[in-house]
């Protein structure tokens, strides 16, 4: 399954609390709450190129399927981590976050696991 193209944030569910579990000042909680997200994914076999654009803030990611990448968080922290595939999911470990992209279609529904906070994220395809 080829995961590329553009995808725009719908809905998500628990930004504000995983956002302050995981560090995030307030302002920029604020800030970023109400912004609709844009997600362009690049594939080419094994290797991704991830670009996340949240109003002014982009981050991007390339990581290659089972070898370790320097990864920015949500945080802008850099971290080193193996990205997994099992299937039409992307999985990866960073900083005690559990995160798992599922792709569905023209959906992908992103879910990011701090402790006992759970945030959901819900993009459809935009090109």
């Amino acid at each position: 399954m080829a995961f590329s193209g553009k995808f725009q944030l719908e809905s998500q569910e628990n930004f504000e609390p995983f956002m302050k579990a995981i560090g995030l000042p307030d302002d920029l909680i604020q800030k970023g709450k109400d912004i609709k997200s844009v997600s362009e994914i690049e594939q080419n076999g094994n290797h991704f190129k991830v670009t996340v654009t949240t109003g002014t803030k982009v981050m991007v990611n390339s990581f290659t399927i089972g070898e370790e990448s320097e990864l920015e968080t949500l945080t802008g922290e850099k971290v080193k981590s193996v990205v997994h595939m099992d299937g039409n999911k992307l999985k990866v470990s960073l900083k005690g976050i559990e995160s798992v992209t599922e792709f569905c279609g023209d959906t992908i529904i992103a879910t990011m696991t701090a402790g006992p906070i759970v945030y959901k994220r819900i993009s459809k395809r935009i090109s």
